[in-house]
């Protein structure tokens, strides 16, 4: 067996100069700053829409999680707060190409960013806190005025990435959160779960209509993202009433039920097929929100592919009379990147669009 000495021997002086070379090199490609905002101005840089415009400044890009911290890991976010207790730097990139250029995406810390958009505007109450356990059952209306103010004026810091490119932020967000909870990426899925659904999801993905009428980036397709899209279609217009859990166990659990239980292949083909046809027809843009745009959010293909099959189910001959409501508002703020995956908001999104193709008043989820 060799010994130490004789490992490290084989790494010769041209090697170690390469590699101090190379370290260098890296080093120069990133560029950062440090700035520090209060609470109040990090909400409103996430909610607010730029002038002339549907967008935040401040956003969540499409290869991130949903919101998946549970109301206790949120409570206590908020409790270390009042606390002072150190808060992690968020990490944010200024994009530098592209349909969201000058945009400050978040690469790492939309859970406490989201968790404080919640507790401002009174989404849900503090629970099952152990060092402030006085402010249990507290939403952020439930405070005096005084410490409102104070609350909304503490300040957390962000590390501001420049001219960091979409891959190097996508692995960047992969490296901070090896830890926690982590997504269920589709390599994994697929690798785990093999079937006769599975072969048929990979085979949709391929198809070359579904791939041109929603265009996504490089990045996201080598992380099956299209896989992904088909899958989460036919699993919310099979059970969107029935998702009241994390996406990434719904999916789970609906691709093995039809891995192991069987479906009707030539049924789900043509029912994903004639709502490729719809949107082709009636959508002037596809799944995009404009001509300009080149990847369509998770978000806006499912609340538009499965509203429209499920309109298509009830009017297989459906002319819509408008699409109009494609740029209302009420339509943007149920597909904004922040609009959370919980249950009420999942149903009131598809319905939204099913109804508004019918023509119809909308049914919206309580």
């Amino acid at each position: 067996m060799a010994k130490q000495s004789e490992l490290f021997a084989l790494i010769s002086e041209e090697q170690k100069e390469a590699a101090e070379s190379q370290i260098l090199e890296k080093q120069k490609e990133t560029d950062f700053d440090i700035r520090e905002y209060p609470i109040e101005v990090i909400v409103s840089k996430f909610t607010e829409k730029l002038e002339d415009s549907d967008k935040s400044e401040l956003f969540v890009p499409d290869y991130q999680r949903e919101l998946v911290w549970s109301d206790d890991q949120q409570s206590r976010f908020i409790e270390s707060i009042f606390l002072n207790l150190p808060i992690p730097y968020l990490y944010v990139a200024d994009v530098s190409e592209g349909e969201d250029e000058g945009r400050i995406e978040i690469v790492d810390g939309s859970q406490r960013i989201r968790t404080l958009v919640r507790f401002l505007n009174n989404e849900f109450r503090l629970d099952k806190l152990k060092l402030l356990p006085s402010l249990n059952g507290f939403s952020f209306k439930d405070f005096t005025t005084p410490r409102q103010l104070r609350f909304k004026r503490k300040t957390m810091r962000m590390i501001e990435l420049i001219e960091v490119d979409e891959e190097a932020r996508r692995q960047l967000f992969d490296r901070l959160n090896t830890g926690g909870t982590k997504l269920k990426e589709m390599e994994q899925r697929f690798g785990s779960q093999d079937g006769r659904f599975t072969d048929f999801i990979k085979d949709i993905a391929s198809d070359s209509d579904y791939r041109n009428l929603c265009p996504i980036s490089n990045v996201r397709v080598t992380r099956r993202d299209y896989e992904e899209m088909a899958l989460r279609f036919f699993a919310y217009l099979d059970r969107y009433k029935e998702f009241n859990k994390r996406v990434d166990e719904f999916l789970d659990d609906f691709l093995k039920d039809m891995n192991d239980n069987g479906f009707d292949e030539a049924n789900y083909r043509a029912e994903f097929m004639r709502m490729l046809d719809f949107v082709d027809s009636y959508f002037p843009n596809g799944f995009k929100k404009s001509p300009t745009n080149n990847s369509v959010p998770r978000i806006r293909f499912e609340s538009i592919s499965v509203g429209v099959a499920l309109a298509l189910r009830e009017d297989p001959d459906l002319e819509p009379a408008s699409m109009d409501w494609l740029n209302e508002d009420t339509y943007k703020a149920l597909i904004r990147s922040d609009a959370s995956n919980s249950r009420p908001k999942v149903i009131s999104r598809i319905h939204f669009v099913r109804d508004s193709l019918l023509g119809r008043d909308i049914e919206y989820a309580e």
